[in-house]
């Protein structure tokens, strides 16, 4: 146990991303295989409240630090990476991009085991550069997403360091133990919002499905689990807490997120919107605060790493084995892919939160928190959680529309028409990672008491949490019933409409141009000036070569001045100089503009 103590799980799978770097293919992922799995057995059984203190920068850190939170989130980011480094190797992944990945899968650990601010806005900013290398490692059209995805990921980085500067000014420590989340008047907003990219707020959200679409597909496995779920954690930590708007941006979050899916017809850009739509649910559940609601949003973090992780490895096989995206171009697959089709199937209920999958379980926590709290309370002031159940009917609308969406995807790809191609089924490595994750979403539905034991509050979940009430089922059955009736009813509508922009159509060039007119302005004056001070120096040095004959000239020229030559002891040369007033201003005013700008460079 000492070791476990002593070791943070985030060293092995730095450790294993060194060595899948350099040594061969197979060596690397076997490393990787064993340190992600390591990590998730050392989350599991390190004991609570070990923690290691140390000096960041000159300041007092905790590099790692163990509570039920962090310990969730090490055991599920362990071995989901374990099933996905192998679903990487059986999928042809090369080593330097699984290096990458685990490169990603460590930061991120090391972020959601920090015990301070500072050190996970370290980890932070470094799981931004890990993942931009795996998105560009594919080469394509990834470089100029992954450019796209770091500008986002390195504004809000910006905006989570400048919070926890303030928080450090309003507290004077970076420790999370010597403050309730993030305080002070500026430091919560900044917070909100840098944490906002992370998790796609509406309106910051553009990056996600931009991006993960476009690299290999076993990336796109390891890129749907870390990112936003470390914000997740994050948001909690900012947050522990709750609060009104966050509850309601979820909300809104798990709408816009199934209704823009629903418009896709490339298969990972609609799994991607889903992310959005899903992490709503997560938001939703930390924003209302209460106990419940946060073990419910916890766990809906665990169910969805499996359940989409299952989903981008099945649609990532059906891409592997017949190169096409979109799903139009493909039907009829289940007769010829039997496995993957069964693994689609068991994610697909999960995520759309069918009873007996883990989904339904999480989902009907958060669901029921919502139904439950009609006043939310900031300080001393009651505000209405959706007086009406607002933030309820947001989050049954989303699960409408989950419904929907999976209904979609799994009827264009495997149902609709006849097969025309026949492509192979999941290698054996991609069917032991797809089945294995899609047995747990089956054993952790059906035993939920379970998952409770692994989530935060057990003893709360345990007495109060009941998601198989005849209630829940119930609302289960009709959101599965009214998914299937508003997809077929709508299909032929959806197809018409899929020309229907994101915001990004708008961002990405305004971004593009925008960011181009600026390089060049600021490149086009620092040229200007450049010039001036090298015209400038040039005519110091040749006056400086021979000042009679360039002090006459000049004077000559200048606006207001009078120049005689006068013979001084025989010798021509000397200048009698009469200069106005307006000359001697404008003389003065040349002379301070051209030493500002010599200061400037």
């Amino acid at each position: 146990m000492m070791v476990l103590d002593t070791v943070p799980p985030f060293v092995l799978v730095l450790a294993a991303a060194a060595i899948a770097a350099v040594a061969p293919r197979k060596v690397g992922h076997g490393a990787g295989f064993l340190a992600t799995a390591g990590a998730a057995v050392i989350s599991f059984f390190v004991a609570d409240g070990t923690h290691i203190p140390m000096q960041l920068f000159g300041f007092e850190t905790v590099l790692y630090q163990v509570d039920d939170f962090s310990r969730l989130m090490g055991l599920i980011f362990g071995f989901i990476g374990a099933a996905a480094v192998l679903y990487a190797y059986s999928s042809e992944a090369d080593g330097k991009q699984t290096a990458a990945a685990l490169g990603y899968v460590g930061t991120s650990l090391g972020a959601v085991f920090a015990g301070d601010w500072l050190t996970l806005v370290f980890f932070w900013e470094l799981m931004a550069v890990t993942s931009t290398l795996l998105v560009w490692h594919y080469g394509g059209r990834a470089v100029r997403t992954g450019f796209r995805y770091a500008m986002a990921h390195g504004i809000g980085g910006s905006l989570v360091l400048a919070a926890v500067i303030w928080q450090y000014v309003e507290v004077g420590s970076f420790l999370f133990s010597e403050a309730t989340g993030v305080v002070g008047p500026i430091a919560p907003a900044l917070m909100a919002i840098g944490i906002g990219v992370n998790v796609g707020f509406i309106g910051l959200h553009t990056w996600l499905p931009d991006t993960y679409p476009s690299p290999h597909i076993a990336a796109s496995v390891f890129l749907c689990v870390y990112t936003t779920k470390t914000g997740v954690y994050a948001m909690f930590r900012a947050f522990p807490e709750g609060h009104l708007w966050i509850a309601y941006m979820g909300g809104a979050m798990a709408v816009f997120g199934a209704s823009m899916a629903l418009l896709q017809e490339d298969m990972r850009r609609l799994l991607s919107y889903h992310i959005i739509s899903q992490v709503g649910y997560m938001i939703a559940g930390i924003g209302i605060g209460t106990a419940l609601a946060t073990a419910g949003a916890f766990g809906h973090v665990f169910n969805h790493i499996l359940y989409k992780a299952l989903l981008f490895m099945a649609i990532g096989v059906v891409i592997y084995r017949t190169g096409i995206e979109d799903i139009t171009e493909v039907g009829g697959l289940w007769r010829v892919m039997p496995v993957t089709f069964v693994a689609y199937l068991f994610g697909a209920a999960a995520i759309s939160g069918v009873p007996g999958f883990n989904g339904f379980v999480s989902k009907s926590i958060v669901i029921e928190q919502a139904h439950e709290m009609h006043v939310f309370t900031i300080g001393s002031k009651s505000l209405p959680l959706g007086g009406n159940d607002v933030l309820w009917w947001l989050l049954i609308i989303g699960g409408v529309g989950t419904f929907m969406s999976f209904i979609k995807l799994g009827y264009y790809v495997f149902f609709h028409g006849e097969a025309t191609i026949s492509p192979e089924d999941a290698r054996a490595g991609q069917s032991v990672s797809m089945l294995t994750v899609g047995g747990l979403c089956l054993a952790f539905g059906l035993f939920p008491g379970a998952l409770f034991e692994l989530l935060p509050y057990t003893k709360e979940l345990l007495a109060e949490a009941h998601p198989y009430t005849a209630n829940l089922v119930l609302e289960g059955v009709v959101l599965g019933v009214a998914g299937f009736v508003g997809f077929f009813s709508l299909k032929s509508t959806l197809a018409r409409l899929t020309w229907i922009p994101d915001v990004d159509r708008i961002i990405n060039p305004a971004m593009f141009y925008g960011g181009r007119a600026l390089v060049r302005a600021v490149t086009e004056t620092w040229a200007a000036v450049d010039r001036v001070a090298v015209a400038v120096t040039s005519g110091a040095l040749r006056v400086g070569a021979n000042p009679r004959r360039y002090a006459y000239t000049t004077a000559q020229r200048l606006p207001g001045v009078e120049a005689e030559a006068r013979p001084n002891g025989g010798e021509p040369g000397t200048l009698d100089l009469r200069v106005s007033m307006g000359t001697s201003v404008f003389l003065i005013v040349a002379v301070l503009t051209l030493t500002l700008a010599a200061l400037l460079l």
